[in-house]
């Protein structure tokens, strides 16, 4: 990709975009629809070959937009909000309205140089939705049974029970969906295969996993512990060592992978004993068991990685079941 050197700031909003551009003449605001994404577009088209648009995830609100642009082959970069707030700080812009965010953004993609969010493979899309509206209908019926057990009244419990059972049926109907399209998709079966091949990795977190880590397997292993917020992170000053903390990463991943790694102190191979002489070695057990996510993550990781990998990553692996039977072989000799 050629170095940019036109940067547009969009600040999204539920009806509008508040686009901002030094280099171009933009219309300063555009309406949140179609209508409004075509015209963005057509303006940015002619310059496409230099321009980088940068705008923040916000909760599904800039997904039609970053479709639309990434359709129109227009470099969009999707930030995290806080490094766009931290940033603003930074920079002593304490007020916030959307005109001075679409100025922020734009002046972050000069400054910062941030790379393009590719845009994900059509498999993994589907994915992601139905992994998506799957999770959003637990947390519904994990609500309604949080209800139920603080209800007396029969009535409401009669109805609570009824809403339970509908998102229960529903739920079993997206994992059918999900299941069906890891069949049908055979990159996407070999994925799901090579991932549940860990005792403790289940069908579900598997293509949770994907959905919301697309880049699993194109990462190093520091770069995958920080984007998963396992890699303890340092808090020193002059002499004073602080302890080291977890911090970031994307939540609703790490969640997942939190589950899994439960199940794997108990029943894998490898992992268990490890977490046991973590814990004899006086480690507190939240200590111990994120030791495991990160050796967990980083298996998954080295599983998925093509075999002809670019320089400076970690030689790649098989399968991890083959990586779990060497870790013990070496642990027997030693014993």
């Amino acid at each position: 990709m050629n170095t940019p050197s036109v940067f547009v700031g969009i600040d999204v909003a539920k009806a509008t975009l508040e686009a901002f551009c030094a280099e171009l003449s933009l219309a300063p605001q555009v309406p949140n629809t179609p209508a409004g994404f075509r015209a963005l577009c057509q303006a940015l088209h002619p310059h496409r070959a230099k321009v980088l648009v940068v705008c923040e995830a916000t909760g599904g609100l800039a997904s039609p937009l970053v479709h639309a642009l990434q359709q129109a082959q227009i470099p969009v970069s999707v930030l995290n909000p806080r490094r766009a707030r931290d940033f603003a700080r930074a920079s002593g812009k304490l007020a916030k309205t959307d005109r001075i965010d679409a100025r922020l953004l734009a002046e972050f993609g000069r400054r910062m140089q941030p790379s393009p969010t590719p845009p994900p493979e059509p498999h993994l899309q589907e994915l992601a939705a139905l992994v998506g509206r799957r999770e959003e209908l637990v947390q519904m019926r994990v609500a309604e049974q949080n209800r139920l057990h603080s209800s007396v009244h029969a009535a409401v419990r009669a109805s609570l029970q009824r809403s339970i059972q509908r998102l229960s049926r529903e739920i079993a109907r997206l994992e059918g969906l999900l299941e069906r399209l890891g069949q049908s998709r055979p990159q996407l079966a070999q994925k799901l295969s090579l991932l549940c091949a860990v005792e403790g990795v289940g069908p579900v977190s598997a293509a949770t996993l994907l959905a919301t880590v697309p880049e699993l397997g194109t990462l190093s292993d520091g770069q995958c512990a920080h984007l998963w917020g396992v890699a303890p992170l340092n808090c020193d000053s002059g002499t004073w060592r602080g302890k080291r903390r977890i911090y970031g990463g994307r939540a609703f991943a790490r969640r997942v992978l939190d589950m899994s790694a439960l199940a794997a102190a108990r029943a894998n191979p490898v992992l268990a004993p490890f977490y046991r002489r973590l814990r004899a070695a006086g480690k507190p057990p939240k200590v111990a068991l994120v030791a495991v996510m990160r050796k967990l993550l980083l298996y998954r990781n080295r599983q998925l990685r093509p075999q002809a990998e670019p320089p400076g990553f970690c030689p790649p692996k098989a399968t991890v079941t083959a990586l779990l039977n060497v870790e013990r072989r070496a642990e027997q000799k030693t014993e």
